[in-house]
């Protein structure tokens, strides 16, 4: 059964945003939300999973290389347990170690210049973290 699922990947600044689809195994990068030290607007949260309306909600994990949880990782998991309580969707912390480095890669690829702050690529790693779950 085909399931609409959507991936945030969480920051501080921006929250990196994508949506996808099980069976067709296909995703695409929605536009970033911006966030103050990790909060989004909720109501922007709200009008994204009204539209999508996912089956599932990825969340990265930001684990250190070692596998052990960081503050960010800490945050992360407390993002996607405000997700739950706040929409009653359900969550899954996916590992999203390298993300951010594959991130930059591919979006250096595609001729980004490497500023960050104008051109985020939350969204790229969103993306490589709903495929990685995909292929999972």
């Amino acid at each position: 059964m085909a399931q609409t699922l959507l991936a945030f990947d969480y920051g501080l600044k921006n929250i990196g945003l994508a949506q996808g689809n099980s069976l067709t195994a296909t995703c695409q990068e929605l536009p970033p939300l911006k966030a103050r030290d990790g909060v989004p607007n909720w109501d922007a949260v709200e009008a994204i999973l009204t539209e999508w309306q996912p089956d599932l909600v990825l969340v990265g994990l930001p684990l250190n290389m070692d596998g052990s949880e960081s503050e960010l990782s800490r945050r992360a998991r407390k993002f996607g347990n405000r997700l739950h309580g706040r929409f009653g969707v359900a969550i899954e912390m996916v590992d999203e170690r390298l993300s951010s480095f594959e991130a930059k890669q591919q979006a250096a690829e595609q001729g980004h210049r490497g500023d960050y702050s104008k051109q985020p690529i939350d969204s790229i790693a969103a993306r490589i973290i709903l495929e990685s779950w995909l292929q999972g």
